[in-house]
């Protein structure tokens, strides 16, 4: 992994984000990359909803990317770049490339694809085990090979070319014996007596390898290139030749090609730990989505792997957080919520402010930091505020948020109410939408003293269409309620003209607590119709946890 990898930090809002959750990740993420130089990445924990795509395709800003998981992946630990080397080379190169290397398994590649491994113990194996004299040709062993292992040179032929056919073997004896046991194609292992080369030639040996440096003469040369005979010249003495020339043989004859187990870049280090733990292997490949070797890894890695590095925005609740929130290292949490379950294994940055938008607390950080505002930027926190207050409609909303949305409608050089009449009626188109999307578009679960609450809320200023959405959702929530195994599921029908909520709920003990919860509401079998509530958080919520704490 690179040190560029290393430093890279998520900026994240909430599962199934909404305009505030998308504008402000990439509103802070700009942020901080400005002022730490180190590489912030806006993503998103969810699809994004018809409103933010409008305001994202309006001030030109790509999607950010989705994340559905921060759980450490291989990735994001130290992959040891071992270059993969050729099949064909041979097993003398292989050792000393490990021992260049300070590894124990190299892998065998074609074009970036793994085709094998071959380990230390592979190569002790093939020294120690007793072959017979046709091995090297069965190997099918390039020239080449025998040239560097014995550390000579091709005087007669190609060095290109295989020994593929014959048996190895050395002529101690004299002319006459060796012609009994010489045969086509072999490749003879002699000394410098012209006698014994000028045989091994007249028998159509397949190559003769000539030690102790000993010269070859121009008569040898010349019938070894009339019998198409190889000829390789060597320094060391016959013991040493015979004994080395086994090492010449490719690795590919050696290497494992079954049952690799290899890991993908992709893959979380929670689902590989325990397969490497079983396995006694050393090393480990890794391969990326399409297949191509990326370099190897062992347990040892493991040990040190960092975890990511995330920044939340726009909640503190570990039910809201994208998943495997708990393996990552949180670094900040920037939020307007109240606080909520989310526990942090040091201590952070926590920044939480009474307002109706975390755009509003992300402008007042550029301010602080006295970094410029760009229109961009403006147009996604004016974006988000309005959005997050129902311009200015919402309790939530306060007098700084409203200024700060007026000061960056400045900026950009937009009315706050045209921009609202447009991401409304982007964001309630909803007829064409399945049930499953509509309830999806703004889904949260709250923990609330030991009860789990699942509230999804829409947000419309056509009350006709809100009416014909009623009818499609009120059998939908209860297989959501079994779905996602919440003890309470509500829907919010929220009217931004009327400023009033109608809320579904799976069951009586919902229209009870909401009864409870919100004195002189309208019920109606499974609805409840509240006056003057538009915000889930700042009056819907609230008045749940008092009821439920008393």
């Amino acid at each position: 992994m690179t040190e560029e990898k290393k430093n890279q930090v998520i900026v994240v809002g909430h599962r199934n984000p909404d305009t505030d959750s998308i504008c402000s990740a990439i509103a802070y993420a700009r942020l901080k990359q400005a002022l730490t130089g180190v590489e912030h990445i806006p993503c998103r924990a969810g699809m994004v909803n018809p409103e933010t795509q409008h305001i994202l395709e309006k001030f030109h800003i790509p999607v950010p990317e989705l994340i559905e998981d921060v759980r450490t992946q291989v990735k994001d630990i130290e992959i040891r770049k071992t270059k993969g080397v050729r099949s064909n080379i041979s097993l003398k190169k292989a050792w000393s490339l490990m021992k260049d290397l300070g590894v124990v398994t190299l892998p065998i590649t074609q074009n970036n694809r793994l085709e094998g491994l071959i380990t230390i113990g592979d190569i002790a194996n093939s020294y120690m085990n007793v072959y017979d004299s046709a091995i090297l040709s069965a190997a099918c062993t390039q020239y080449v090979n025998i040239k560097e292992t014995l550390e000579g040179n091709v005087v007669v032929g190609d060095e290109k070319a295989y020994f593929d056919k014959g048996k190895v073997l050395v002529a101690a004896a004299n002319p006459d014996l060796m012609e009994s046991y010489i045969e086509e194609n072999d490749l003879v292992i002699l000394g410098n007596r012209y006698e014994s080369q000028l045989c091994a030639i007249e028998m159509s040996a397949g190559c003769i390898v000539v030690c102790d440096g000993a010269p070859v003469s121009m008569t040898i040369k010349k019938l070894a290139e009339a019998h198409q005979c190889t000829v390789i010249s060597t320094p060391f003495d016959t013991f040493t030749a015979s004994r080395l020339i086994n090492q010449s043989m490719p690795i590919g004859y050696f290497m494992k090609t079954k049952r690799i187990i290899s890991f993908d870049l992709e893959d979380y280090t929670d689902d590989i730990k325990d397969i490497m733990a079983s396995k006694r292997h050393r090393d480990f490949p890794v391969l990326d989505k399409d297949g191509r070797y990326q370099g190897m890894i062992s347990r040892r890695n493991l040990l040190g792997m960092k975890r990511k590095q995330v920044i939340l925005v726009d909640h503190n609740e570990r039910a809201q957080a994208v998943p495997g929130i708990e393996s990552a290292e949180i670094l900040e949490i920037i939020d307007h919520h109240r606080l909520g379950s989310l526990e942090t294994i040091s201590p952070v940055f926590f920044r939480n402010q009474p307002l109706g938008c975390t755009g509003t607390i992300v402008y007042q950080m550029y301010q602080e930091a006295g970094v410029e505002i760009g229109p961009e930027v403006a147009g996604l926190l004016c974006s988000a505020i309005v959005s997050d207050t129902l311009l200015y409609r919402s309790p939530t909303c306060t007098a700084m948020d409203k200024q700060v949305a007026e000061q960056l409608a400045e900026i950009v050089g937009i009315d706050t109410k045209q921009l609202a009449r447009e991401m409304f009626a982007a964001g309630s188109n909803l007829k064409q939408k399945s049930e499953k999307d509509i309830f999806y578009q703004d889904y949260k679960v709250f923990d609330m003293d030991g009860t789990t609450v699942g509230i999804s809320q829409i947000s419309s200023m056509d009350g006709t269409e809100l009416t014909e959405i009623k009818k499609r959702m009120q059998p939908f929530i209860e297989q959501m309620k079994n779905k996602h195994k919440v003890d309470m599921l509500f829907f919010m029908l929220t009217s931004i003209l009327d400023e009033s909520t109608e809320v579904l709920c799976d069951s009586t003990g919902g229209v009870q607590l909401l009864e409870q919860a919100f004195p002189g509401c309208k019920s109606l079998e499974s609805a409840v119709t509240l006056q003057n509530v538009v915000s889930r958080k700042k009056q819907f919520v609230p008045a749940l946890m008092m009821v439920m704490q008393s």
